[in-house]
């Protein structure tokens, strides 16, 4: 399938009210055509594996074409350059999520990006690497324990971050790695309660959530 042809399928189904939405869910939608992610997902489903296409739509710089670039692309064939690349154009959450989670984190380079990230200083990029930490905990059912417990550090070191799309996928990785087994779960209660004692308005938001829900998985 054409990129052209692609992009005509998209705007055939672009919805100006939808598109208007997006904002009041903090979606900038600037690149936008206002097309519904279940209806990405069934259009990525028409189309086969495609290193190349993938690279195409992602340079057409439209949101709908990123995400179905996402779902398009092959992980095997995803190198560290391109995550790196693809990460710095991340300018909304819905962006950053979709691709962690469809394509970066089935790559090898998920862990060791997850770490990297954690690090950055700009907002969706720092987002992505806690973003990486949930999703890999999400579709790597046989991971080890082991592959987890260094990013309770992360989380806790990073947990004054204020920034509403970092904290709140600091949260999310605590919580979804915390769900995976009763080991993980003491893990992540711990890791929350050292940082409930930090003097961050973020970071009491964080482990307080955290623990609402761990303590009743």
């Amino acid at each position: 399938m054409q990129v052209s042809h692609i992009i005509e399928l998209l705007k055939q189904q672009a919805n100006p009210a939808y598109l208007a939405g997006m904002q009041r869910f903090g979606v900038d939608n600037s690149h936008a055509l206002g097309v519904k992610l279940p209806d990405l997902r069934k259009l990525a489903k028409t189309i086969k594996k495609d290193h190349l296409l993938a690279q195409q739509l992602w340079d057409t710089g439209i949101h709908e074409a990123r995400i179905v670039a996402s779902l398009a692309d092959d992980p095997n064939m995803v190198t560290e350059q391109q995550i790196d690349s693809w990460t710095k154009d991340f300018y909304s959450w819905d962006l950053c999520d979709q691709v962690c989670g469809n394509l970066f984190c089935r790559t090898s380079f998920a862990i060791t990006k997850a770490i990297e990230f954690s690090t950055c200083k700009e907002e969706y990029v720092k987002r992505a690497g806690f973003v990486l930490m949930a999703e890999y905990a999400i579709h790597n059912k046989k991971a080890a324990d082991e592959i987890f417990i260094p990013f309770f550090a992360l989380m806790e070191r990073e947990a004054w971050d204020n920034r509403n799309f970092v904290k709140k996928a600091i949260n999310w990785a605590l919580r979804q790695i915390g769900k995976r087994n009763e080991t993980l779960k003491t893990e992540a209660m711990a890791t929350a309660n050292r940082i409930l004692k930090q003097d961050h308005k973020s970071a009491k938001w964080i482990a307080t959530n955290a623990l609402a829900e761990l303590v009743n998985k």
